[in-house]
């Protein structure tokens, strides 16, 4: 029972319970906290325990990314509720058999991720129970083996929710349509603006588009303004198909991934780029071509392109430009000239970009918040970075910028500085992060990364550690020299004026650090680093304590094969809304929504671990 201490008028002590508080007072008052803030309640005394119980049958809002519910929790918490307008969660400890509590005729807005073990049955379901639905973002359904998806789910699901504005299915659509079937997507309801496909091939995505033109569904995509798509390989086709069929578009986002170089007939070409924007109302433009499998090229595109590309994009704000291997400096500099209102400029794998495109760039009315480049930087360019005052983000991974290079950041934008990665420059040492965070100003840092840096040291930890800069995504992989005492000075960390240790930080990537012990895992348990979403280890270090410390934080997400951490499927629309709890309390969530087992469990580990390590010394 949670009891209040106060003075009465005599000036004695005084308890007083919140059980003397009108339950509907309570309860007024927790329909203004999210999800995650109620569980926090319901932990601390049974009278907030019992007034959340009530709440969440009529709350309008359920929101929780943070940890992935097993059914026996979920069908309580949401089953009673009849008034839920808008679900996201974490399902990846759910299956088929959460249909019937997730498909509910009362909700708007469903984002559901981890899907896995969801086959075609959910996204049907959805489509025939919520018929007024009006957002809808599902991620990898059926990636577990045994599951598939049909064209009739996705014909249920197009055909009943004609409500749709906003709509993103996050997995490979081509395992499971032909070419043909892109068509069913003319289905969609007319008020659809935002559509993101997790992957579908050019050739279905431009039938759709050239088919929809001529039919009874040829206006159906008409009003989309938004487009995402990952597809097998961006084509002259499908550029020109997205680029006449959809005359409202303002944000266009294309990947692909080859798994060899493309056919010389079937990539993309300098004419390709002149299709793009023939409506003039495009704002965003992204055009990437991964390496992620095959170092692949747009090897057909040239300066040209560029110069046509130009010509299209004076309104542009945003322009993402991956892979492109013959466009020289002037090519970029074309863009950079002729786009007044750019905010964003990132070029990924451009082997022929150099400093000199930055040159001149303080000549133009630019003002950049977001630059991102790769490769053959040095630190001339740093110079004119510098004196762009509104930057936000800086990305500068692999290039050859030195310490002297970062310093000039110091003389301009450091201190408005978000983001700033610099992962796999080599040249860099720790004099860079000791001259950037000497603790002469509060900075607006929010996400630093410092991986594969060969000639990091626990100092740089030590010198951030000390600045107090409000970190909350740091990125420390393949540092063979870090170590055990950087993991302690994090974990001891004052962020300016907050008196919490390790407030700030919602994401640790320590993957494959040299230095790292069973040490450091004493650090990484509670109270220490109490916002800690998302862990990078070495499973190597030691097994037992990794899963140990997995089991004592359920709510902690641990890695310990290598793969880039984060929340899968994250996007605009619900960024807000997924990190809306991220500087939540302690553990309170899982204290209640999972019990409080486990609590010796890694300590049981360390003591065991201990004990073969003096066993070992005495043979």
């Amino acid at each position: 029972m949670a009891t209040t201490v106060v003075l009465d008028a005599d000036g004695f002590d005084e308890e007083r319970s919140l059980d003397m508080l009108p339950a509907a007072l309570l309860e007024t008052i927790m329909t203004k906290l999210d999800v995650a803030s109620l569980c926090s309640l319901a932990s601390t005394c049974k009278t907030l325990k019992s007034c959340v119980s009530r709440v969440l049958t009529f709350t309008p809002n359920f929101h929780l990314f943070n940890v992935s519910l097993s059914m026996e929790t979920v069908r309580p918490l949401l089953f009673p509720n009849q008034q839920l307008s808008s679900l996201k969660l974490d399902c990846g400890r759910l299956g088929n058999s959460a249909i019937d509590v997730l498909a509910r005729p009362s909700l708007r807005e469903i984002s559901l991720h981890n899907c896995r073990d969801f086959s075609g049955d959910l996204i049907s379901e959805i489509g025939k129970k919520c018929k007024d639905l009006r957002l809808l973002c599902l991620g990898s359904v059926a990636e577990k083996v045994g599951r598939t998806v049909t064209r009739g789910a996705l014909e249920d699901l197009l055909n009943g929710c004609s409500h749709l504005e906003v709509l993103a299915l996050m997995f490979d659509l081509s395992l499971y349509l032909r070419p043909g079937d892109g068509r069913i997507f003319g289905l969609a309801s007319d008020k659809l603006t935002h559509l993101e496909l997790g992957h579908i091939s050019s050739r279905m995505m431009t039938h759709l588009l050239t088919s929809t033109g001529q039919g009874s569904g040829g206006r159906a995509l008409q009003n989309v303004q938004q487009l995402r798509l990952s597809v097998d390989c961006i084509t002259d086709a499908v550029v020109k198909a997205i680029s006449n069929s959809l005359s409202s578009l303002i944000d266009l986002d294309l990947r692909d991934a080859p798994l060899e170089d493309p056919r010389q007939l079937s990539d993309l070409t300098d004419f390709g780029l002149q299709e793009i924007n023939q409506n003039g109302k495009l704002k965003r433009l992204s055009l990437i071509r991964s390496q992620e499998f095959h170092s692949a090229y747009f090897r057909r595109v040239s300066d040209q392109g560029m110069l046509f590309l130009a010509g299209k994009c004076l309104g542009m704000e945003s322009i993402c430009l991956g892979g492109f291997c013959r466009v020289t400096d002037a090519g970029f500099k074309t863009i950079l000239h002729s786009c007044a209102s750019l905010s964003k400029f990132s070029v990924y794998h451009g082997p022929k970009l150099t400093d000199l495109v930055f040159h001149d760039v303080l000549a133009t009315a630019l003002s950049l918040s977001h630059v991102s480049l790769r490769r053959n930087i040095r630190d001339e360019a740093l110079q004119a970075v510098s004196h762009l005052r509104k930057l936000k983000v800086l990305l500068l991974d692999g290039t050859d910028v030195s310490d002297i290079g970062l310093s000039y950041l110091k003389e301009g934008v450091w201190d408005s500085l978000v983001s700033l990665s610099v992962r796999g420059c080599r040249n860099l040492t720790d004099k860079f992060m000791t001259t950037l965070f000497d603790g002469s100003s509060k900075l607006a840092l929010r996400e630093l990364d410092v991986s594969n840096l060969p000639n990091l040291t626990d100092a740089a930890v030590f010198a951030l550690a000390k600045s107090g800069a409000p970190i909350t995504k740091l990125q420390l992989r393949e540092c063979r020299l870090i170590g055990d005492p950087s993991v302690m000075a994090l974990a001891s960390t004052r962020v300016y004026e907050d008196e919490c240790p390790g407030s700030s930080l919602c994401l640790l990537d320590l993957y494959d650090c040299g230095g790292i012990t069973q040490l450091s895992f004493k650090w990484l348990k509670k109270p220490f680093f109490p916002r800690l979403k998302w862990l990078g280890i070495t499973g190597s270090v030691n097994r037992d304590i990794v899963d140990a410390l997995a089991r004592r934080r359920p709510h902690l997400k641990v890695s310990c094969r290598g793969e880039e951490l984060g929340i899968d499927g994250e996007d605009d629309w619900d960024s807000a809304d997924i990190q809306q709890h991220m500087e939540a309390e302690e553990d309170e969530l899982e204290q209640w929504i999972l019990g409080d087992e486990g609590d010796v469990e890694m300590e049981d580990a360390e003591d065991e671990s201990d004990d073969e390590g003096s066993e070992e010394e005495e043979e």
